[in-house]
């Protein structure tokens, strides 16, 4: 892949994963994600709402930060009324002191955020070089691990070789494209990099979980201050574009850097997630590579066995996941049965007649369904806005529908909302079909009849 198109697809490299940036809106692009035709038909769907009063549903948004002061996401940030702000006390007696907007996992307890890390394969590498660099390969047995290391070493040079040149030409780049390209030598590629020391704690230590802070917007809150605004803007105020939901309030758990996740971050993220109250979760974020995957599985269990809904990103490198995972996944190698409470979302286009967006990935049985995910206008930071795309914009639209959904039918369980979500949605013919298990863009306005339809059941 150019190097252009990594910096416009390169899902998980750093936080320019979500692809082109537009300052602007492109014509007649405003808000197409929740009109009709290839949209989600949202703003129709609120027509057979008027008479209903929805119940505030909130919404984990695990990812880069949030600007919980942004214009359009007043009144929308979850407030955590057991604690009191700035008090230096864990008043909720949670394990987090002041968290009042949720929490920091890449920061320490001076108030310092970490935001580059290195990709995991380099993270692997690391570790494994201290074992296996220098030795001849003649004396050294020949298993999984080794393998992995060859693997690892390979990736990590290839990605270092092709960077490389421009390192000498970054006065001929922008400063967007110039930043990408030392952040890849410098940390994302960089073996020597450090990328937990700021944190000071143990990646590979899951009982060590005392670290953080309450700063859940840290250094560059663009990623996710868009994801948080697709799911939540303000409806209605012609300031920049509608979120999907109009009652629903954001939890803000950081814990995406520029570069991959850790792992553990993810796992006590949708712990404290579940545990304070959120009954959706987006995870618009994703590697190709995960050294500790039953420990995540094991929190995709926990968040299941509450009914909390996991909503995670198909990722943006045009691949089959069902071949390739895109790390976390709903289909791990050990898993024995189907989470219920999961679901994949690829990215779709404004067109019809080219509705997969070209970096969105796919697979019949590894992604759910399709969502609006390109030329997505929305909040980032300082009030302002932005045209993003990928599918980290794509899994916030069913983020959104979702809680919109339990916001207005609060009797429904979020297993049958998904289940809804999955059966109303429009159903493509042709090769659409085939890149998903339903083979179907997300529909709002048919989820909300069948909604109704089921909860006049139960009444």
């Amino acid at each position: 892949m150019s190097l252009k198109n990594k910096l416009f697809a390169g899902f998980g490299l750093s936080l320019l994963f979500n692809a082109t940036i537009f300052s602007q809106a492109l014509p007649g692009t405003l808000n197409w994600y929740n009109g009709e035709g290839t949209g989600m038909q949202t703003d129709k769907a609120y027509q057979l709402l008027k008479n209903k009063k929805p119940k505030a549903v909130i919404v984990a948004v695990i990812d880069s930060g949030v600007d919980i002061e942004h214009e359009d996401l007043q009144g929308k940030i979850w407030n955590n009324e057991k604690e009191i702000p700035n008090n230096g006390i864990d008043d909720d007696k949670n394990g987090y002191i002041d968290d009042v907007h949720g929490w920091n996992f890449l920061g320490n307890k001076k108030g310092q955020n970490l935001e580059s890390a290195r990709l995991e394969k380099t993270r692997i590498l690391a570790k494994l070089m201290l074992k296996y660099d220098g030795i001849d390969p003649s004396s050294i047995k020949k298993d999984a691990e080794y393998e992995l290391y060859l693997k690892v070493k390979s990736e990590v040079e290839e990605g270092r070789a092709e960077f490389e040149p421009y390192m000498e030409m970054l006065k001929q780049f922008d400063a967007e494209t110039k930043k990408y390209i030392e952040d890849q030598m410098n940390y994302n590629l960089n073996v020597d990099f450090n990328d937990r020391a700021l944190i000071g704690d143990n990646p590979d230590d899951f009982n060590d979980i005392h670290y953080g802070n309450p700063d859940v917007e840290g250094p560059d809150a663009l990623h996710g201050t868009h994801v948080a605004g697709i799911i939540a803007a303000i409806r209605g105020n012609n300031k920049g574009g509608d979120g999907v939901a109009d009652n629903v309030k954001i939890m803000s758990i950081r814990t995406v850097p520029n570069g991959d996740e850790f792992d553990k971050d993810i796992y006590l993220a949708i712990k404290y997630a579940v545990d304070n109250g959120a009954s959706v979760i987006n995870m618009s974020f994703g590697k190709a590579y995960s050294p500790h995957q039953e420990k995540v599985y094991e929190a995709f269990k926990y968040a299941d066995s509450k009914g909390v809904l996991l909503i995670h990103a198909a990722g943006n490198d045009a691949k089959d996941i069902d071949i390739e995972p895109n790390y976390p996944t709903s289909m791990y190698s050990f898993q024995e049965a189907p989470l219920d409470h999961f679901l994949t979302i690829g990215a779709s286009t404004i067109k019809k007649d080219s509705l997969t967006a070209s970096f969105s990935n796919f697979g019949k049985k590894g992604v759910d369904i399709f969502a609006p995910g390109f030329q997505i206008y929305n909040s980032v930071p300082q009030s302002e806005y932005k045209n993003l795309q990928g599918t980290s914009m794509a899994a916030p639209m069913v983020a959104g529908v979702a809680a919109l959904l339990k916001s207005y039918f609060p009797s429904l369980s979020m297993s049958e909302i998904k289940s809804i979500i999955l059966s109303s949605g429009t159903k493509y013919k042709g090769e659409f079909e085939n890149l998903s298990t339903t083979g179907k863009v997300v529909n709002v306005y048919n989820a909300v009849k069948s909604c109704q339809k089921l909860e006049a059941t139960k009444n």
